[in-house]
């Protein structure tokens, strides 16, 4: 594979000397200007640009950062005669610029230094590649995970409806409560599935998600979340911190929801009863402080 470099100089003698020293490695574009670098960049899939810095009208960083954005896997070399010390600094420090070379260059340096260069072109094109193919992955299992459990929540719904519409409500409380924590959104999506899946087992429908590697953290919170703050609950008796936030949230969610609509309505309290009620479960049962948050939603 032939890479093309563009050399970028006003100054014609240096855009000769250039092309014959990579001609013979690489396909060369040259440009007397930014201006028709920019045409050019916009025509050609380029590997390394080197240009020099003081040109009429663009300079070579201005140059530079407008390539950044047409060609980001683009790696950028500036040639510099002149001691543009602070502009040269932050240009480096800020990655728009791969490396600098001092006129008069050594041939064989920049040689190598291009070779490098060429190097770091096909690493961003890779990690780029890697990057939007995690994306997709990413991408892919949220769908599986929500279509997972949408297709449990039918079950749910047509096995109870009561429970069915609970896990609405719980569902909406516990993202209030992870946004209001700053929670990710991976953790809030896992949290609002914990809380359509959190009764399976009273319909005897649990084994369904608990053996879905997707839904693992989910499975995980379902698991833990009759842990009370204090460390009285089951099944492992956590303490405090000890207890995942996400499910220290969702219980509190679920709690509130059962306090206000229970399966007999009877028994429903108002919902300041009900917030009182996880007042003074506060520091027992609740984490104060996802308690006090709730409260002021």
């Amino acid at each position: 594979m032939t890479y093309k470099l563009l050399i970028v100089d006003d100054e014609t003698p240096n855009i000769r000397l250039l092309e014959r020293l990579f001609r013979e490695n690489y396909h060369c574009l040259t440009a007397s200007s930014g201006e028709e670098a920019i045409d050019l960049l916009d025509q050609h899939e380029v590997a390394v640009i080197i240009s020099d810095q003081r040109m009429p009208q663009m300079t070579g960083i201005e140059l530079l950062k407008q390539s950044a954005a047409r060609r980001p896997h683009m790696v950028r070399i500036l040639l510099t005669g002149y001691t543009d010390l602070e502009a040269l600094v932050e240009a480096v420090n800020c990655g728009l610029v791969y490396m600098y070379v001092s006129k008069p260059w050594n041939n064989d340096d920049l040689k190598l230094r291009v070779s490098r260069a060429v190097e770091h072109y096909e690493n961003n094109k890779r990690q780029h590649s890697l990057t939007a193919t995690n994306e997709r992955l990413k991408t892919r299992l949220k769908e599986m995970k929500f279509g997972l459990v949408k297709a449990i929540a039918a079950v749910l719904q047509l096995k109870d409806p009561y429970l069915a519409l609970h896990a609405v409500r719980v569902g909406e409380y516990a993202q209030l409560l992870g946004e209001r924590f700053n929670l990710g959104e991976d953790l809030v999506a896992d949290m609002t599935a914990a809380s359509f899946l959190h009764d399976l087992d009273a319909v005897g429908a649990d084994e369904i998600y608990s053996g879905v590697q997707e839904l693992k953290e989910t499975a995980d919170m379902i698991r833990y979340h009759y842990e009370n703050f204090d460390g009285s609950g089951a099944p492992l008796g956590l303490i405090g911190d000890q207890i995942p936030l996400a499910v220290r949230l969702l219980r509190v969610a679920k709690e509130f929801d059962l306090l206000t609509n229970p399966r007999n309505e009877d028994q429903a309290l108002t919902r300041e009863n009900a917030i009182q009620r996880l007042k003074r479960g506060s520091g027992k049962e609740f984490d104060p402080v996802v308690v006090q948050r709730f409260c002021e939603l």
